[in-house]
């Protein structure tokens, strides 16, 4: 019988769940949404119950479990500390899942490796260095080199969100200034855009709203969209110039959400701003998976430790 992961996808906004086989197909997958400014029972119920209704639903005992957390995480104490989740600092979910689900190995890895690795292992194999980034309620990311992600001593290597572009920028939650996330997540676009004039529209006032009226022609909307996309654009370059990549890889909710209005200015301003032919050859695309790629490199985390 192939072998199967329980996968967990831990965000600011929402917590995924799925079981998903040896050969990435998903066999369940549930979803909620992270109740990030409540306490402690009401996260752990939560996650407790996504995993639990992916499993009903699978109909089956997963063999191994991988989790993708933003972070700061800490894999040898199986700890979390999501920026976006303040609740959650040095909270053991390792040890929650291990409660879970006895006698399954749980590994830990940081939500933008796992969306980099799922990248990697269903759409860009023959990649050699790939950077994935997450633009959501935070920004995240992950290096895979050689078809390996690179964690670092500590775990948090490739953490893009948190590179400083403007030292004299907004101050971020990390305790930082100036970092991509400041500039680039949905929660700062809405920031800068409300300090800015815009009121939302009748849709509402969330980025889809903001990325609704961008597409209208209203210039705040727009610029919250350019600004975005020129922090990005700027730590991409940094980032290639470092790791010489082949592929940069696009997910996450809001950018999903809005390729449309970022691709093309990222790709534009990393022409632009590039020097060496090394850096220019880089190709930033879409993420081909959507809200399944942090789940996806779970799972291959979990059935393939060498990834890690």
């Amino acid at each position: 019988m192939p072998r199967t992961a329980m996968a967990l996808d831990v965000g600011g906004t929402k917590l995924a769940a799925a079981v998903i086989g040896d050969d990435g197909a998903l066999l369940s997958r549930r979803q909620v949404s992270t109740p990030a400014r409540e306490g402690l029972p009401a996260l752990e119920d939560a996650v407790l119950r996504v995993v639990a209704g992916a499993v009903e639903d699978a109909g089956r005992r997963p063999d191994a479990v991988g989790i993708g957390s933003a972070g700061p995480i800490d894999p040898s104490a199986g700890t979390v500390s999501p920026v976006n989740i303040p609740a959650w600092r040095g909270f053991p979910i390792v040890g929650l899942l291990e409660r879970a689900l006895p006698g399954r190995p749980v590994r830990l890895a940081g939500d933008g490796h796992c969306m980099a690795l799922g990248e990697y292992w269903r759409g860009h194999q023959t990649s050699r260095a790939l950077l994935g980034m997450v633009v959501s309620t935070g920004v995240g990311g992950g290096l895979v080199l050689d078809g390996q992600i690179q964690a670092g001593p500590t775990g948090n290597a490739g953490h893009i969100g948190h590179m400083v572009i403007d030292p004299r920028g907004p101050a971020c939650p990390c305790g930082g200034r100036g970092c991509v996330e400041m500039f680039a997540s949905g929660p700062s676009m809405l920031r800068w855009a409300h300090a800015h004039g815009w009121c939302g529209s009748d849709a509402g006032t969330d980025t889809r709203a903001l990325a609704d009226c961008a597409r209208a022609g209203d210039p705040i909307a727009r610029q919250a969209f350019d600004r975005a996309a020129d922090a990005i654009a700027l730590a991409v370059l940094c980032a290639a110039a470092l790791a010489d990549l082949d592929d940069v890889v696009i997910g996450g909710g809001v950018a999903t959400g809005a390729h449309d209005l970022l691709l093309a200015r990222i790709r534009d301003e990393v022409r632009r701003l590039a020097g060496p032919e090394f850096i220019r050859r880089v190709r930033i695309e879409p993420s081909a998976l959507g809200g399944d790629a942090g789940l996806l490199g779970a799972a291959a985390l979990a059935l393939n430790p060498a990834a890690a």
